[in-house]
């Protein structure tokens, strides 16, 4: 059941990375995944949680998380991170990924790619016997490694019947140490990577989008992940 909620939250993100290019809003990208949703009866996971007006989090180049959208126009040079969750027959699915807009730096697109194979560092420990602080372990070695910086405020989670559910699934941690990783879990595991300082803050203006405090860009890579009796399975990606 979580496998077809996570295939249409891939399908549903590829939709949202492919419109972004410069000149559209990313108001528009929300509207369009939107339309997909509705196309196969499923429903946003985001969309009224805790209030959250939009289907899908759209953040812009210093915006880490929780953007959302509006009639704010991407342009050439750009990063977007779209986050999306997907509820279908009672089971959650959440993904997210940083799409360059147009031409990109080249410091700007080695941030997109260092944050995507930081989840990979840490799936390697998403395994049985493995612990939780492996897998942040991984993940911000990797990061540190590449001269970035690991967001600490916010984490990745367990998902199932509900969109956020234990474990927290921090993107650091010691090497032996947290929860111990057993078949049957399902997590969300979701580096946020900023090219500047770890440290972020919550905006006023709408009291949602967290943006790093140096003004220095972010990124953001995500997977739900169920652990079995060998490797680990991704939910959240395409059939």
């Amino acid at each position: 059941m979580m496998r077809r909620a996570g295939e249409l939250a891939a399908q549903v993100l590829q939709i949202g990375g492919e419109a972004v290019r410069p000149g559209v809003t990313t108001k528009h990208i929300n509207d369009v995944m939107h339309k997909f949703l509705k196309s196969k009866n499923a429903t946003p996971s985001f969309l009224g949680y805790g209030g959250f007006p939009a289907v899908a989090c759209i953040s812009v180049n210093d915006e880490v998380i929780h953007g959302i959208p509006s009639g704010r126009l991407l342009t050439d040079g750009d990063i977007v991170s779209i986050d999306v969750g997907v509820l279908l027959n009672g089971y959650h699915s959440d993904t997210a990924a940083t799409f360059p807009c147009g031409n990109v730096s080249p410091e700007a697109q080695r941030l997109i790619d260092v944050t995507k194979q930081c989840f990979y560092e840490g799936l390697q420990f998403v395994r049985p016997g493995c612990r939780l602080g492996d897998v942040g372990n991984a993940i911000s070695t990797y990061a540190h490694k590449n001269g970035f910086s690991v967001v600490r405020d916010y984490i990745g989670h367990g998902v199932g019947t509900q969109l956020h559910e234990e474990p927290d699934v921090p993107n650091y941690g010691v090497r032996g140490k947290g929860l111990r990783l057993q078949k049957g879990m399902t997590i969300a595991i979701e580096p946020m990577i900023n090219a500047g300082s770890h440290e972020v803050w919550q905006i006023d203006r709408n009291g949602w989008t967290v943006v790093t405090k140096d003004g220095k860009w972010s990124a953001h890579y995500e997977h739900t992940v169920a652990v079995t009796d060998d490797e680990p399975l991704i939910l959240t990606s395409q059939s």
